[in-house]
């Protein structure tokens, strides 16, 4: 029967079990012992080690009245939502996070570590120590707000650091929304302005069009009358050569005829008599007398007339009228009229509206130094206990490392003494 018992395993083990419990509990101090020396351990890690905090800023959507004067001015829009992101955009770039640290050096100097360069005490802040929460650019409601979180060390101004940080992005974001307004009205402004000339110069062309015109139709009428007066004074001149012809033509019959006074064919046939005294004919028939009835003296008369002529120009209507015409044409009254013009302003054609514009544009008086993009619903403040290290948690842990290594001590320390004393 005993040796049955003796090779029972399920009563040897519990024999162990209770034996192994008696044991660690006969090194309790052991247990206890290692359990202080590790939360002990863990208690100075706690208290030594370098203590990191956190501050968080929030920001919300400013109300729409804050753009009305900057969007009635058609030169920029601007919404709450979109002035929000385009702040998240700011303090999420590295540009704008770079060039706050290189103009507040003072507020890293704490980060910085032997050997490390510039370059590199950004980039282990700016990876480690902020972290930026966006909300869905497609869900952005009057309730969405972005927060950046900053941890720091012990010894690092956060409160200040954090808070210039979002301060530097929202000027930033302002001075660039004002920039890019300045920028749109002097574009704007130019090209209103390259309109006004392009429509002064057009006016100018089509006014030295006109004048050219003018003058060229003056020209072409001038020279069209005087050749008229030319052709008119050659033909007064071969009719008044004509008439003397004629007139030489009548002398001579009326010399071979002794016709000497004015006289008719009936007359003529009655001879000489007939023509004396104070006796005056009249004499009705439908033929042209010829001319030499006119008698010598009178065509000699009118022949030494003629050839005395200096000019024709009277015995023709039209050539007092192309003379008239010729004076009238020396000057032109529409061509003096616009080239003596001083302000052709008032003579472009469909620049009204470009004016008014560029009145409106000089006069916008937008002031855009108090511009608000964001709302600060948060700013950060002096945080009350550090996040890191967690100084109960910690000794908590160790402690129980502590425990656990002290438990696994005993334990080897029952196995190596039951090996070395078997029962």
């Amino acid at each position: 029967m005993n040796s049955i018992s003796r090779f029972d395993p399920l009563r040897h083990d519990e024999i162990d079990l209770v034996a192994l419990g008696k044991s660690i509990w006969r090194q309790k101090r052991l247990v206890a012992l290692v359990g202080l020396l590790f939360a002990s351990l863990a208690g100075l890690y706690a208290f030594t080690a370098t203590k990191e905090y956190e501050v968080e800023s929030v920001l919300r959507p400013v109300a729409m009245n804050e753009f009305d004067a900057i969007n009635r001015s058609d030169i920029y829009k601007l919404s709450p939502q979109s002035s929000l992101m385009r702040v998240a955009a700011s303090l999420d770039s590295y540009e704008t996070r770079l060039s706050f640290y290189r103009n507040n050096p003072e507020l890293f100097e704490p980060f910085r570590r032997d050997g490390r360069t510039d370059e590199q005490v950004f980039d282990g802040f700016n990876r480690n120590s902020l972290k930026l929460d966006l909300p869905d650019a497609k869900a952005i409601t009057a309730n969405t707000y972005i927060g950046l979180k900053l941890t720091y060390p012990a010894g690092v101004d956060g409160v200040r650091l954090l808070n210039g940080l979002v301060a530097y992005a929202i000027e930033t974001e302002r001075l660039q929304v004002a920039a890019d307004t300045d920028v749109i009205i002097s574009n704007r402004t130019k090209e209103l302005d390259g309109k006004l000339v392009i429509a002064r110069e057009t006016y100018e062309n089509d006014k030295q069009i006109r004048i050219a015109k003018l003058l060229e139709g003056d020209d072409l009428r001038r020279a069209k009358l005087q050749d008229e007066l030319k052709g008119l004074r050659l033909q007064l001149r071969s009719q008044r050569n004509a008439r003397i012809a004629q007139l030489d033509e009548a002398i001579s019959i009326a010399q071979g005829l002794g016709i000497t006074k004015p006289t008719t064919p009936s007359a003529l046939g009655q001879g000489e008599a007939s023509t004396q005294g104070n006796v005056i004919r009249t004499e009705v028939n439908n033929q042209q007398i010829p001319l030499y009835f006119m008698g010598a003296d009178a065509l000699k008369a009118e022949r030494q007339a003629l050839r005395q002529r200096s000019s024709d120009d009277f015995s023709a209507q039209r050539v007092a009228e192309i003379a008239k015409e010729l004076h009238l044409l020396k000057v032109n009254r529409e061509v003096e009229m616009l080239q003596a013009r001083e302000n052709e302003d008032f003579f472009l054609k469909d620049v009204e509206g470009y004016r008014a514009e560029l009145i409106r544009l000089r006069n916008l008086g937008l002031n855009l130094d108090q511009l608000k993009l964001v709302s600060i619903d948060r700013l950060a403040l002096e945080p009350l206990a550090p996040v890191k290290p967690r100084n109960v948690l910690i000794v908590l842990l160790g402690l129980i490392v502590g425990v656990v290594v002290g438990v696994a001590a005993a334990l080897m320390r029952h196995l190596v003494l039951s090996h070395q004393n078997p029962a």
